[in-house]
C-alpha cells in the first residue's frame, strides 16, 4: 500500500475536526427546539413545521450557491474556498454555547439558516474535488468511500461525545472543535493544484469554462447559469442519471431526518441520550463499512453495482424505522446502514470520473446544489406528514407514515440506478496533475 499524500492526510483530518463539530451537536437541537418553543410537550406541530422551514430555505440557498462553489474552487483553489464556511459556521454554535434560552435560540435558528444557506455542504463538496484532483480514476471510488468513511467516523465521535456531556458542554465544545478545524486547515493544508491545459477531458465541458474568469476580480462571471448546469447534465448520460438518482436519494434522506426524531420522541419518549446512541450505532456501522468494505467491494462488483445495493438496503431500513413496534426496533434499523451507506460515495465517484480533472469542483457543486432541490421539496411534503400522523387527527392510525414515504423514494431512485451503465474512462490510473507519482492506494 502506498503513503497517502500529506494533503489528503491533512483533507481528512480537517474534515474530520470539522465534522466532528457539526454531528455533535445533533441529538441536542431536538430537545433544545421543543424547550424553546414548547416548553414541556414531546408532540409539537410548530417545532416540526419550524424546522422543516429552515431546512427548506437551506436547500433553497444551496441549490443556488454549490454550483458556485464548486465552480470557483477551481479557479481560486479548494483551500481558499474551505476558509469561507468553516469560519462562518463557528458563529451560530457560538450563541447555543451562551445561552439556549428561547431568544437565544431564536437567535441561533435565524443565523443558522442564513449561513447555511451559504455554507450547508460547502466541506464535503469542495473535499471530494480535492480528493478527485488527488486520486486517479482506478482508484477514486474507494477513496470517495474512505473520505465518507472519515465523516462517519466523526459522526460516531461527535455523537459519542454528546452522549456524555451536557448541553452546554456540546456546544461549546463544537464551538472550539470548529475553529481548531479552520486554524488546522489554515496552518496544514496544501493547496490541490487544479489547473491544467491539458487536461483530455477539459473540451467535454468548454461551455462551463468559458465564464472562468480571466482576472482575479471577475467575480460574477464566476456565477454559473442555469445553462451551465444544463450543460454539464447533457456531457454525458451518466452524469444525467447520477443527478436524478442523487436527487431521489436526497428526497428520502431528508425526508427521514425531518421525521424520525419526532416520531422517536412522540413514540417512545426519546431523549438526546437516545438520540445520540441510535446515531452512534449508525455511525459506526457506516465507518466500518465505507473504510473497510467498500475498498474491497468497489473492485469486485463495480460502483454501479454497489450503487444499487446501497440503495435498495437504504430503503429496507426506512421501512424498519416507519413501522417500528418497540423501543428496540430503531436500533435494530440503524444497523442496516451498514450496507445502506455505500449509494453517496459511488455516485459522487461514478460522476467524477465522466469530468476532466480541472473541473472537479464543478461536476461536484451541481451534484451538490442539485441535491439540495430535497432540501426544499422533502420539508414541504414531510413535514405536514409528520406532523399530522403524530397528531390526534390522523386520517388512520401510522405515525410512521412519513418515514415510509420517504423509503418509497428510496426505492424509487433504487429502480433508477439500475439504468446506470457508466462508460469505463479511457485513461483509468493517470491524473495530469502535478500530484500524479503521489498517489493513495485506498
Amino acid at each position: 500500500m502506498e503513503k497517502v499524500p500529506a494533503g489528503l492526510s491533512h483533507l481528512f483530518m480537517t474534515a474530520f475536526l470539522s465534522c466532528f463539530s457539526a454531528f455533535m451537536v445533533i441529538p441536542a437541537i431536538t430537545d433544545i427546539t421543543l424547550a424553546a418553543v414548547c416548553p414541556g410537550q414531546d408532540e409539537c406541530s410548530l417545532a416540526i413545521y419550524l424546522t422543516g422551514i429552515q431546512q427548506a430555505i437551506i436547500g433553497l440557498g444551496s441549490l443556488v450557491v454549490m454550483p458556485l462553489v464548486g465552480n470557483l474552487s477551481d479557479t481560486y483553489g479548494r483551500k481558499t474556498m474551505l476558509t469561507i464556511p468553516m469560519a462562518l459556521s463557528i458563529f451560530p454554535l457560538v450563541i447555543l454555547a451562551y445561552s439556549r434560552s428561547k431568544y437565544y435560540f431564536y437567535a441561533y435558528y435565524i443565523l443558522r439558516t442564513l449561513i447555511a444557506m451559504v455554507c450547508d455542504g460547502s466541506v464535503q463538496c469542495i473535499a471530494l474535488a480535492y480528493v478527485a484532483d488527488n486520486v486517479p480514476e482506478c482508484r477514486r471510488g474507494s477513496a470517495f468511500g474512505v473520505m465518507s468513511g472519515i465523516v462517519s467516523t466523526a459522526f460516531v465521535c461527535g455523537n459519542l461525545s454528546a452522549r456524555f456531556l451536557s448541553t452546554a458542554s456540546t456546544f461549546q465544545i463544537a464551538a472550539l472543535m470548529a475553529v481548531l478545524a479552520l486554524i488546522y486547515m489554515k496552518t496544514f493544508l496544501p493547496e490541490s493544484l487544479v489547473k491544467d491545459s491539458t487536461s483530455a477531458k477539459a473540451t467535454e465541458t468548454d461551455c462551463l469554462l468559458e465564464k472562468a474568469p480571466k482576472k482575479p476580480f471577475q467575480f460574477c462571471r464566476n456565477l454559473p447559469s442555469f445553462n451551465d448546469v444544463l450543460c454539464l447534465l447533457r456531457t454525458s448520460p451518466t452524469i444525467l442519471q447520477a443527478a436524478i438518482v442523487s436527487v431521489l436519494t436526497n428526497v428520502a434522506e431528508i425526508g427521514l431526518q425531518a421525521s424520525l426524531f419526532y416520531f422517536l420522541k412522540a413514540q417512545f419518549h426519546f431523549d438526546k441520550n437516545q438520540f445520540a446512541d441510535l446515531m452512534i450505532i449508525g455511525g459506526v456501522a457506516g465507518a466500518i463499512s465505507q473504510l473497510v468494505l467498500m475498498p474491497l467491494l468497489v473492485p469486485a462488483v463495480g460502483e454501479e453495482r454497489l450503487l444499487s445495493i446501497g440503495l435498495f438496503f437504504s430503503a429496507i431500513h426506512m421501512f424498519l424505522y416507519s413501522v417500528a413496534w418497540a423501543f428496540w426496533v430503531p436500533y435494530v434499523a440503524a444497523l442496516i446502514s451498514v450496507l445502506a451507506i455505500f449509494a453517496m460515495p459511488c455516485l459522487r465517484s461514478i460522476a467524477s470520473k465522466q469530468i476532466g480533472p480541472n473541473e472537479q469542483g464543478k461536476v461536484q457543486g451541481c451534484i451538490s446544489g442539485l441535491c439540495s432541490f430535497a432540501n426544499i421539496v422533502s420539508p414541504l411534503a414531510f413535514s405536514p406528514l409528520t406532523a399530522t400522523f403524530l397528531s390526534d387527527d390522523a386520517p388512520f392510525h401510522f405515525p410512521g407514515f412519513s418515514i415510509m414515504v420517504a423509503g418509497l423514494a428510496a426505492m424509487l431512485a433504487f429502480v433508477q440506478s439500475m439504468t446506470i451503465r457508466a462508460p469505463q474512462p479511457t485513461n483509468t490510473c493517470s491524473l495530469n496533475t502535478q500530484n500524479s507519482e503521489a498517489l493513495p492506494q485506498v
